[in-house]
């Protein structure tokens, strides 16, 4: 396992803070006798926060599933949303809409559900609502990619800030060409992500499913 670099600066910061915390707590603790016990309270609280930041910015080592007929998971997460819905701001149309949420415990990394070309990139700022709100999808802090499949199919990924969520970040630029699982960006501390899907794609996933991003097959065009 190791850790992204979304993460390196809060990482570097929290362990120089932690660091100068305990060492200030030692010190009170060794010229006034009432502070005897802050180091053992600093030295544990510390502790705790930094195991959190850590394991926020964890990237597990794993086997991708790599299927050029099939769109994977972006993310880590549950399957919140599936269902044929209205995508206003692209396709101006109906389409299948999967969505999943995630936790400020799951693995927070993005990724491309599939290889092809980069046609359409736009950032919107927004709200912070909680993130399976249905509203989030259009109101919240977000950004739209979208993907041109080989086969001429076009697939929508959407990445909205939550409740907790304050940055998204995204890699993508229009006219690049990706592979499937390739990182597309990461959103820091709990969020979701939305697939917009022709509405003849077979859903190969359920309401509720937990899902790995780059390993879960969500769907197959």
């Amino acid at each position: 396992m190791y850790f992204h670099r979304e993460g390196r600066t809060i990482i570097t910061i929290t362990l120089i803070v932690s660091a100068i915390l305990i060492f200030l707590a030692f010190f009170l603790s060794s010229k006034f006798g009432w502070a005897r016990f802050i180091p053992y309270i600093v030295t544990g609280f510390i502790a705790v926060e930094t195991f959190l930041v850590l394991y926020f910015f964890r990237m597990p080592k794993r086997k991708f599933t790599e299927n050029d007929n099939q769109l994977i998971s972006p993310c880590d997460g549950k399957i919140v949303i599936i269902e044929e819905v209205e995508e206003p701001e692209y396709f101006q149309g109906k389409r299948l809409q999967v969505s999943v949420f995630m936790s400020p415990l799951n693995v927070h990394v993005n990724r491309y559900p599939a290889s092809g070309k980069v046609k359409f990139y736009k950032y919107h700022p927004g709200k912070y609502l909680v993130a399976w709100n249905p509203k989030s999808s259009t109101l919240n802090e977000r950004t739209t990619i979208v993907l041109e499949h080989a086969n001429g199919k076009e697939v929508l990924v959407r990445q909205i800030a939550g409740l907790l969520a304050r940055r998204i970040v995204c890699y993508s630029k229009e006219g690049e060409s990706v592979e499937q699982n390739q990182e597309l960006g990461f959103i820091k501390f709990g969020s979701r992500v939305d697939l917009f899907l022709p509405l003849n794609t077979k859903i190969l996933v359920k309401h509720n499913q937990i899902v790995k991003g780059g390993v879960t097959a969500l769907a197959e065009w």
